[in-house]
């Protein structure tokens, strides 16, 4: 039975017009915005009980798995895949308010949290990609593993505090909270860069595969976006938890880094310029000392990072997060969004703007290409940070689009994609993937989540 909500969406949905879906054969009107969210439904009425995957193999908890079975991915399970996978699914629960699905799926999203931490190591590291084969697959947690070697992505923070938002409540989480904290000291030791800002340690699993702001660069050189933020608001989720866990002073002290670091990536990477914010270099070292030991120095060096002005969608994520002020919002808004279709487009937002030479729509899967092509998670993240900072026409606007987008493409193919083309709406890659499409759901009718801030 759906929700008040999604019934009262399904009733008022405006009709579409001249939006056309794919096929082989004649040209067929889409059907309307409620029909559009009527084939999601339908589609996920079958699909989604399927991700619910049991205990197996080296997953000794029921897990969460990112596509259907038999697809690619279907035997893993990823770092911040998961906490988007379970995101979309717990929205989905809640637009159908079907309360069986939902705890089933509760105790599912507890064990992909806790399948990490079952094989978190000595100095706290988490795997970034475990299958029911072998729980550690790029060797993150081994021993003598290379310093470069990143480990998981913090987003467990944000997962504990959904599943306690959705129902799950905290106390499942207390004897692994002190887990949580090792995994943060972790990234703290190894990733911490002088100015304050995390970096990859290599260009190997950093979530959007090719970014070329990291996808290449030297090892500890990156301060990527992505990785800042979600550490930002992994901090936030935590101190939050630990209030509920009664832990007041790892509450303060979480908080305070999260104060921190926020300040540092609106210092380092905001662009008054472009009025956009970049994933900062962090190679910037005065050597005159051992270069030119005899030769009296002059100014000082007085910056530690430098831009790298390539604009990827990952621009958007001290918006989503909340960091912007709402003047940097507006101005990164309107000048590098609204103004032309450099980065958004007819399916949502490109990936990377199409004004960059890397900009390319190649099929692509080690890595995935995330130079240009429609993911919904860039559509996600992009939409969150219009509706937080007060552009709601917009938001709606780039929800339509992702709905359309996937409704046309289970009506054309039986199936939702991995990524997509942005300028036809064209499946790109891997289909049977569902992971951080499910997102579609919140999109389609925001207010289904217990979202206390960013999410």
């Amino acid at each position: 039975m759906m929700s008040r909500r999604a019934m009262l969406y399904l009733a008022t949905a405006s009709t579409a017009s001249g939006i056309t879906l794919r096929s082989s054969g004649a040209r067929r009107v889409a059907p309307d915005a409620a029909n559009h969210l009527r084939i999601l439904d339908d589609y996920l009425q079958g699909t989604a009980p399927q991700l619910l995957r049991p205990a197996m193999g080296a997953f000794p908890f029921p897990s969460v798995c990112p596509s259907l079975p038999g697809r690619e991915y279907a035997s893993s399970l990823w770092d911040w895949d998961t906490l988007w996978s379970c995101r979309g699914l717990l929205a989905y629960a809640n637009f159908r308010r079907d309360a069986a699905f939902k705890k089933k799926l509760i105790e599912h999203c507890k064990g992909s949290f806790l399948e990490f931490f079952a094989h978190q190591n000595g100095e706290g590291r988490l795997p970034v990609l475990m299958t029911d084969a072998n729980p550690d697959v790029l060797g993150s947690t081994a021993e003598g593993h290379p310093t470069h070697v990143n480990q998981a992505k913090p987003v467990f923070g944000q997962l504990a505090l959904l599943i306690a938002r959705e129902g799950g409540g905290t106390e499942w989480l207390r004897p692994h909270f002190d887990g949580v904290l090792r995994f943060y000291e972790a990234w703290e030791s190894n990733n911490l860069a002088t100015c304050g800002l995390l970096v990859w340690g290599d260009d190997v699993a950093i979530g959007n595969d090719n970014d070329p702001t990291t996808f290449g660069r030297p090892f500890f050189s990156s301060a990527n976006l992505l990785l800042n933020c979600l550490f930002y608001a992994d901090l936030l989720a935590a101190s939050e938890l630990a209030l509920q866990l009664k832990r007041g002073q790892d509450a303060l002290r979480l908080r305070g880094k999260a104060t921190a670091l926020g300040e540092c990536i609106v210092r380092c990477c905001w662009d008054p310029r472009d009025q956009y914010f970049y994933t900062a270099d962090v190679q910037c070292v005065d050597r005159r000392a051992e270069l030119i030991p005899g030769i009296q120095r002059g100014m000082a060096m007085s910056w530690q990072t430098l831009p790298l002005r390539i604009q990827t969608f990952t621009g958007f994520l001290p918006l989503w997060c909340g960091l912007a002020t709402p003047r940097q919002a507006n101005g990164l808004v309107r000048r590098n969004f609204l103004g032309d279709d450099r980065l958004r487009c007819r399916w949502g937002v490109r990936s990377l703007s199409r004004l960059e030479t890397m900009y390319s729509l190649e099929f692509s899967s080690n890595p995935s290409n995330w130079l240009g092509p429609v993911w919904i998670i860039a559509n996600y993240f992009v939409w969150k940070a219009l509706a937080r900072y007060g552009y709601a026409t917009e938001a709606k606007e780039l929800a339509d689009a992702t709905v359309s987008l996937l409704a046309n493409d289970i009506a054309d193919s039986g199936s939702m994609n991995e990524y997509y083309h942005p300028d036809t709406g064209a499946p790109l890659s891997h289909r049977g993937f569902m992971d951080w499409n499910l997102l579609v759901m919140e999109m389609a009718v925001p207010g289904l989540l217990n979202d206390g801030g960013v999410g």
